[in-house]
């Protein structure tokens, strides 16, 4: 899943990030109501999860400017405030969760992709595509042109992410953060190794490239070279 996370608190969010991250997702992370809101309207994301309580924007005000807009990307809202009524409100503000801090980490998967199938109730998968190569998220499974690829796991999370980002140059130090979720470089060639094994996977054999390099910057995922 593609998820944004809007969480104001720094060490909070980098460990929901790690975590989500761990389990195969691509997260992006706002650490302020005025940015998850803009992000929110701008980009396409399976699920939300935001807090309620953040900075320039509350988190109910981000919900309710969603459902305005006719966005209806299932909202998970995160928050201290436990009262019946909080939760009610938060509800009525067009959240489709709620669920209350502290929380399990495994609570917070299983309701993810709880809301993320009664997103996609009347789907029968949820798909990425770039040209002929197709990515089904639900089954973990990868073609092109009709053809089976197999991937690894990072593989695979690697490809999800260029495909959420397809068009765009992608810098390796976005790859370092999002796939590796490291925010240092550790100075090796492990994003180069990743590359050429994906791109050997779902290029080679093919009638044109896909995933091409974009010198001194990173990489772009695009059937236009």
């Amino acid at each position: 899943m593609h998820i944004l996370l809007v969480e104001d608190d720094l060490s909070a969010a980098a460990y929901l990030v790690k975590g989500l991250t761990e389990n195969g997702h691509v997260v992006d992370h706002a650490a302020d109501g005025e940015d998850g809101l803009h992000m929110a309207l701008t980009q396409k994301y399976d699920v939300l999860v935001v807090d309620r309580m953040l900075p320039e924007r509350d988190g109910l005000s981000i919900i309710r400017m969603l459902r305005a807009d006719n966005n209806t990307t299932p909202v998970l809202i995160l928050s201290a405030l436990g009262e019946v009524d909080d939760r009610v409100e938060g509800l009525r503000a067009g959240g489709d969760d709620y669920l209350v801090k502290p929380y399990a980490f495994v609570e917070l998967l299983a309701r993810l992709d709880a809301l993320a199938r009664r997103g996609n109730e009347n789907e029968s998968s949820i798909g990425l595509s770039v040209a002929d190569l197709e990515l089904d998220l639900l089954k973990h499974k990868v073609t092109r042109a009709g053809q089976v690829i197999r991937l690894q796991p990072r593989e695979l999370r690697l490809l999800e992410f260029f495909m959420h980002h397809a068009g765009q140059v992608v810098t390796r130090t976005m790859l370092l953060e999002q796939v590796w979720d490291f925010h240092f470089d550790p100075q090796t060639n492990v994003i180069d190794t990743q590359i050429s094994r994906l791109r050997s996977k779902i290029d080679k054999g093919f009638d044109r490239p896909l995933l091409h390099t974009v010198r001194g910057i990173g990489y772009k995922l695009d059937e236009t070279p």
